[in-house]
């Protein structure tokens, strides 16, 4: 109850976090060395625990309760979330971060076709337009990687677009999921569903698990708690309080935070037309937020008045 006031009090500022905790991810791919089946599998078996611990303890009554559409859906997110950890860290590997950052955070897209023509939500336009504002912004980013491009980077490129479209449906999947499942319950069965893939995926790959130096163990652990529990699972706990697209277009500002961990970090230094297009980034989500939160409140209004 505890858990569920805060979320409802400050839901955008913990997306916000979330989303900087995400953002670190690609610093983190780039820097270990074992390949990315083995750092999903870890990834997820570290930080299952935290969630599947407290729900099997406390919460089995909500477990057996559960209908096996909502365990489905939840075990679907989960395959679709190991989807984009295999393309996202293969494409970090190949590409730069910045551009596969750009790229990734293309999900929104994904999310709004989704939401207008699968769900049949009303969205509303100036709201779009702050979205493709956004994008158009990360676009500009990556447009304009022609050094990386012509070194090789194309395959990193289209992974990190593919990243972007499976973290969108994963998203979809997981705003239906939420409306009737409690956050912690969702969290432990998507990442199960994630952790059983990538299992799979170590034993049909021949990828061990073992054997890595304890510089990539230790990036594996802050991985972990950084981008898996600090950003995925916050992501997961907030949907029911905002929506699918409203996460997604925030969490596409991940490309403005990344260029800034990228130096700080890696010391790649941001071109002219990077900083432009992190600018028209920030400017297209403030415009976005601004609209969704006036509709927002008209809604909240009708809904008292009718009371």
């Amino acid at each position: 109850m505890v858990l569920e006031n805060f979320l409802r009090k400050y839901v955008k500022v913990i997306v916000l976090f979330a989303v900087l905790a995400g953002a670190s991810s690609g610093i983190f791919g780039k820097a270990i060395d074992a390949p990315s089946m083995a750092i999903g599998f870890w990834r997820l078996s570290l930080g299952l625990p935290f969630f599947a611990v407290p729900v099997l303890m406390n919460r089995r009554e909500e477990l057996k309760k559960l209908s096996k559409k909502e365990v489905l859906g939840a075990f679907m997110a989960g395959a679709f979330l190991f989807a984009h950890f295999f393309s996202w860290f293969n494409a970090v590997k190949m590409t730069n971060i910045a551009s596969a950052v750009v790229l990734a955070a293309l999900h929104p897209l994904v999310v709004l076709l989704i939401t207008v023509f699968v769900l049949k939500k009303h969205v509303g336009g100036r709201a779009v337009m702050g979205i493709i504002l956004a994008l158009l912004g990360g676009t500009l980013v990556a447009g304009f990687d022609r050094s990386q491009l012509s070194a090789g980077s194309f395959n990193g490129d289209i992974l990190a677009f593919l990243a972007a479209v499976f973290m969108g449906i994963y998203f979809a999947i997981g705003d239906e999921v939420r409306k009737t499942v409690a956050g912690p319950v969702y969290v432990f069965l998507c990442f199960l569903g994630c952790w059983i893939c990538f299992s799979i995926g170590m034993v049909a790959t021949g990828t061990q698990a073992l054997g890595y130096s304890m510089h990539d163990y230790l990036l594996i652990i802050g991985l972990t708690f950084v981008c898996q529990i600090g950003a995925h699972a916050v992501f997961n706990l907030c949907f029911g309080y905002v929506d699918s697209l409203y996460v997604s277009a925030w969490e596409s500002g991940e490309s403005v935070f990344a260029i800034i961990l990228s130096f700080i970090f890696l010391r790649q230094i941001p071109t002219s037309w990077e900083l432009l297009g992190a600018a028209i980034v920030v400017i297209g989500l403030l415009y976005y937020n601004y609209h969704t939160g006036i509709r927002q409140r008209a809604e909240k209004a009708e809904f008292e008045r009718c009371l």
